[in-house]
């Protein structure tokens, strides 16, 4: 069954525990873009928001750096105890160290790439991940829409797990709504990253169970 991760990036600040309560029994993961205004042109939030989030719902936290110094990141929201933490490819220049320090602090390792970056580069590492986040939008902004060359990257990364025997999960972020979600999660997507087609729907439940009902036949 795929796995859900609403990003609060997209969500009413002004409400955010009403928010998250309208979807938390319908939802595998909350998704916290962590955005630092170096590596990508935005600023987000940090780890006062992780903290609120833990006194509201049991949710489990998916936390995707887009940061410049990814390991001092790791420490601060590591006493929250994330589910998974994201590291991008392009922030780390001693990759194999931070996804070992993300692993002995009992997060699931991921690392992230950007829409130009080509999936060969993970090969060296894929036997070590958790899982491969697949940036499907440029980093930084909430509301763009999907860059359909991912389409590839999720077949080519699906097939590379299917032929090595690899148990790595293949997440989605960007432009990702219930127009798409059914073919990503047919070419090999596990976890599927959204913000706006939850937090600006009408009913952000429902479109929470339609993406937890779909089915690969």
């Amino acid at each position: 069954m795929v796995k859900l991760s609403p990003s609060i990036l997209a969500a009413d600040f002004s409400c955010l525990e009403r928010e998250i309560k309208a979807i938390e029994n319908y939802i595998d993961y909350i998704h916290l873009d962590i955005m630092d205004g170096h590596f990508v042109p935005n600023l987000s939030f940090g780890p006062v928001i992780a903290k609120y989030i833990k006194k509201v719902t049991d949710v489990p936290l998916d936390i995707h750096l887009m940061v410049t110094n990814p390991m001092e990141h790791i420490e601060w929201f590591s006493q929250y105890s994330p589910k998974i933490v994201s590291v991008h490819y392009e922030a780390c220049h001693n990759l194999y160290r931070i996804l070992n320090r993300i692993k002995e602090l009992e997060s699931k390792a991921f690392v992230v790439i950007n829409p130009h970056t080509p999936v060969l580069v993970l090969d060296d590492i894929l036997e070590y991940v958790d899982g491969i986040l697949l940036m499907s939008v440029n980093p930084g902004f909430s509301g763009q829409s999907f860059i359909e060359r991912t389409y590839h990257k999720i077949e080519s990364l699906s097939k590379i797990r299917e032929a090595r025997r690899l148990n790595f999960e293949i997440m989605v972020d960007g432009g990702v709504s219930l127009s798409n979600a059914q073919k990503l999660v047919e070419l090999g997507a596990d976890i599927l990253v959204m913000g706006s087609a939850v937090f600006r729907a009408e009913d952000p439940a429902q479109v929470c169970q339609k993406v937890k009902n779909i089915k690969v036949y």
